[in-house]
């Protein structure tokens, strides 16, 4: 019988090094998403400063949009529209 820790060092994990916290997950993800890596600290502090839901909303805006060559400025567009949108009193 292997030990736990025998059976922990033969396995390997898909973690990424770079994230340490979910926000930096979540906004390397989008920055991939998004054919944005040169961007990548933007998304990120997107990822920990504004609202998730518009996040969602916004890229799911992008990854439904066909033909797209700059994901990230239609990204930032539609994240711009939505703020205004929460923003405006109804």
């Amino acid at each position: 019988m292997e030990s736990i820790s025998d059976i922990l060092k033969k396995k390997s994990f898909n973690s990424d090094k770079r994230n340490k916290y979910e926000f930096q997950a979540y906004g390397n993800r989008l920055a991939e998403e998004l054919n944005d890596t040169a961007h990548r600290s933007l998304y990120i502090k997107l990822a920990k400063t504004e609202d998730r839901n518009l996040l969602e909303t916004a890229r799911l805006h992008v990854m439904g949009a066909e033909k797209i060559v700059e994901k990230g400025r239609l990204f930032m567009w539609k994240l711009n529209e939505l703020k205004k949108l929460n923003n405006t009193p109804s």
